[in-house]
């Protein structure tokens, strides 16, 4: 430990985010960085225990406590506070590939096991690893990792988003040559085209793949696979083929009126507009403008808080989101104790500009859609919900509690259910109930020999730390098989 008392000297603090009034007007990040004394300070609050929750990455009854990806983290906490930042960044990238994607977008499962938190405010993990790794580009640590020598195989990612970069960065270290396939224009998955740029700018998936590409990764974008390319020519040309599809497969809304014209699924809402900004700055007319509408947001998440945010700076009229659940409780219950994921109420930047725009929180919980009313061209005009009470364990519908909300534009945010299928066809890989490939989750290997699965296509939805654990497990369980085919060393 590098401060004995370091915990009980320095209170929590993070660094203000940008100004609602401010940020709204555009499309950068609103996190903003703390002076690095400052957070230096905030490591020193870490209490290097003798066994790092924070660290572990296990699954407590069911609920994950920890980091998936076993970050070192009192390690680098200590080397932080101590200001051997180069040596800090060095045992960052021991276990983490892109801390510059997870110290941005992960909810920092880390700080929801801090052995600080039993009692006090968890030490600022996430905080602590973004000022790690920006120094490391800042100061020109993050260099190209070539490796001393080359296999002679060949693997296809087939996916470029967190868990097809994780598994491909990995591959290539073990010197395997690597090229990624990915349908969409740029690589980055739902980085690129699912997570708005005002939480992580595009620039910086760019600038990973530039280093990326100086290790000898191929990307080969604007391929779909099964479309462009067979999925049989892949197993032909590839020693082994590792598929990161992902699990875009929405999950869609069953009511009277779906088909009416505005509904839109969330993940096309936030593509097309990320595309538009970035091919056009918006100028181009192909984003789904929310401009001078009532929004209605269908589901919560990360997903429904981004609609908000996104549809806030187009300038909607209002917007509200609209959940099936019940609200999470304000603090921990005596079911989800610590060092378990604390399943608590959050207010995320979107319901904080809705606030302050509109006066209100936009969520409203337990509720489900009825019916959507559209006008004469076909346009969504309304949407009618009714209250439902979940007291009895399972759902039911309150009479007389009917509602109808004006709505120019609905957004389904509802989750995803599996995999898009057609790769999953062509090889005839097995899938599981969910619809998900079916991988060992020691050996990531589906029912055809040298095809390998991670990521959301394998697990199901979830988060891009776990996403980036999956494709660098699937990685090393490739290598291995290759290692164990041929006469590799």
């Amino acid at each position: 430990m590098a401060k004995l008392l370091g915990f009980l000297e320095y209170a929590r603090e993070l660094s203000a985010d940008r100004p609602v009034a401010e940020r709204i007007k555009d499309w950068a990040e609103f996190h903003t960085a703390m002076p690095l004394e400052e957070q230096r300070n905030q490591s020193a609050r870490c209490m290097d225990c003798g066994t790092a929750f924070c660290q572990m990455g296990l699954f407590l009854g069911g609920v994950a406590s920890g980091c998936p990806l076993n970050n070192f983290i009192p390690e680098w906490n200590e080397l932080l506070y101590l200001g051997l930042d180069e040596k800090a960044y060095h045992r960052l990238i021991k276990t983490s590939p892109f801390p510059e994607f997870t110290s941005r977008v992960c909810p920092a499962l880390c700080e929801g096991s801090c052995t600080l938190g039993l009692n006090d405010d968890a030490v600022t993990t996430k905080a602590n690893e973004f000022t790690i790794i920006e120094k490391a580009f800042e100061e020109g640590w993050v260099k190209p990792r070539l490796p001393k020598t080359r296999t002679g195989k060949k693997v296809a990612v087939v996916g470029a988003g967190p868990s097809g970069l994780a598994c491909a960065e990995i591959l290539n270290q073990y010197g395997h040559s690597v090229t990624v396939f990915e349908k969409d224009d740029r690589p980055g998955g739902l980085l690129m085209y699912g997570i708005p740029n005002m939480k992580l700018d595009k620039s910086v998936i760019m600038r990973r793949i530039a280093v990326m590409e100086a290790e000898g990764i191929q990307f080969r974008t604007s391929v779909e696979v099964g479309k462009d390319i067979s999925s049989a020519s892949l197993k032909d040309e590839f020693d082994a083929v590792v598929l990161c599809i992902g699990a875009k497969k929405p999950r869609d809304l069953s009511a009277e009126g779906r088909l009416s014209k505005g509904i839109y699924f969330a993940v096309d809402f936030l593509a097309a507009n990320t595309k538009s900004l970035l091919d056009s700055n918006l100028s181009d007319g192909k984003a789904i403008s929310a401009k001078g509408k009532d929004v209605i947001v269908i589901g919560g998440g990360d997903t429904g808080t981004d609609c908000v945010g996104t549809s806030i700076r187009h300038g909607c009229n209002s917007v509200i989101q609209l959940e099936i659940l019940p609200a999470p409780p304000v603090k921990r219950g005596a079911s989800n104790p610590w060092p378990e994921w604390p399943k608590i109420q959050k207010t995320d930047y979107g319901q904080e500009e809705s606030i302050e725009l509109y006066g209100q929180d936009p969520r409203n919980y337990c509720l489900t859609t009825k019916k959507i009313d559209h006008d004469e061209n076909g346009y969504v005009k309304s949407l009618h919900t009714v209250e439902v009470d979940w007291s009895s364990g399972s759902l039911k519908e309150i009479p007389g509690t009917e509602k109808e909300w004006p709505a120019q534009l609905v957004l389904i945010a509802m989750g995803f259910l599996g995999p898009e299928e057609t790769i999953i066809k062509e090889l005839a890989l097995a899938q599981n109930s969910r619809s998900n490939i079916m991988a060992d989750e020691d050996s990531y290997s589906t029912n055809v020999e040298g095809v390998f699965a991670a990521g959301d296509a394998r697990r199901g939805q979830s988060l891009v730390v776990w996403a980036i654990k999956e494709g660098c497990s699937a990685a090393k369980a490739c290598d291995a098989y290759l290692r164990a085919k041929t006469s590799v060393q």
